[in-house]
């Protein structure tokens, strides 16, 4: 198998393989609990009837308290601020106001490609299960568009011409309680086989129906001989492969490594975005952050070993790393 990809879409190239999925505005993750802070990125498709966007507005809703949007190179932000409808209690602290909108502008995201915009915020005052919308204004210079619809209960999102990107809040965490966990999880216990030791595992989050995902492992040989990484497989996937990534000119491209991954003694390899990595194809399910998925990863001499890959953001280079973004 053989993918080539201009080096400026490569850092989005298994997103933007999901084709269908980008018809509308989304939303990633998906879901969260109360408690919990979380970055929430919304991603934009396509532009507006063939003109780039060059405006992204998100109105952000009561409930997502102490917001800070991401800095686009490129973007300016204006952020619109005020009290929220009710007071809130953050590190035991009273929380009454804060951003209410986050507009991005100047940029430009061309109708065949798509872009990210981020949100970091803390879920409070969710005491029962909760449908959360992001109102999204996109302007494409005098165009524009409105993702505001919400879906009446038992109602396809789906099925709506312009539905708002919606996170699925849980009531599992105490409100005001801020939840570690749910915006980034702990790394995976490493795991032996063999002279083989295998850690740092871990995967991106995906978007609904994105059809392929990314695993990330780090790999060290303690032996006296060299083995080899021959196979992976997932029970997320219908497929998992080895792949790697090349340069050829100014072209990035991602080949299946068919005779696998040598592994040399006494050496660590790493697989990780933007090299050697297991490609995970036709994805059974979206790769939700903040969860773990199983790997089984074959070796000509040690065999085979089952080990776990924490979830983290769409952006994440490593696991467990976003702790760095934690202000509080």
């Amino acid at each position: 198998m053989n993918i080539t990809f201009p080096i400026a879409a490569f850092a989005a190239s298994t997103l933007m393989l999901a084709g269908p999925a980008f018809a509308h505005a989304t939303l990633s993750p998906t879901t969260a609990a109360n408690g919990a802070t979380v970055k929430v990125a919304i991603a934009i498709p396509h532009g507006c009837d063939g003109a780039p966007t060059d405006t992204v507005s998100i109105a952000l809703p009561e409930g997502f308290v102490s917001a800070k949007p991401m800095v686009k190179a490129g973007w300016t932000i204006e952020i619109s601020k005020g009290d929220y409808q009710k007071s809130y209690e953050l590190h035991g602290e009273p929380v009454t106001s804060g951003a209410l909108a986050v507009t991005w502008a100047g940029g430009s995201v061309p109708d065949d490609q798509f872009d990210e915009f981020v949100v970091q915020g803390s879920l409070q005052g969710f005491d029962a299960d909760a449908s959360l919308p992001f109102v999204v204004t996109q302007k494409c210079g005098s165009a524009s568009v409105v993702w505001d619809q919400i879906a009446a209960p038992g109602e396809n999102a789906h099925a709506l011409e312009h539905p708002a990107p919606t996170l699925a809040v849980t009531a599992a965490a105490t409100a005001g309680e801020h939840d570690h966990g749910a915006m980034t999880m702990a790394a995976p216990a490493s795991v032996t086989v063999g002279a083989l030791e295998i850690s740092n595992g871990f995967s991106r989050a995906t978007l609904p129906n994105a059809p392929v995902g990314g695993g990330y492992v780090t790999i060290t040989n303690t032996g006296a001989e060299a083995d080899r990484l021959v196979g992976a497989a997932s029970p997320v996937a219908g497929v998992a492969q080895i792949h790697e990534m090349k340069m050829e000119g100014d072209l990035m491209k991602m080949n299946e490594a068919p005779d696998g991954v040598e592994i040399p003694a006494g050496a660590t390899v790493a697989l990780k975005p933007g090299g050697l990595h297991i490609m995970f194809m036709q994805l059974k399910q979206p790769l939700v952050q903040g969860t773990r998925i199983p790997l089984t990863l074959t070796f000509e001499k040690a065999g085979s070993v089952e080990v776990e890959l924490s979830v983290e953001s769409p952006a994440a280079k490593g696991p467990a790393e976003d702790h760095s973004m934690h202000g509080g």
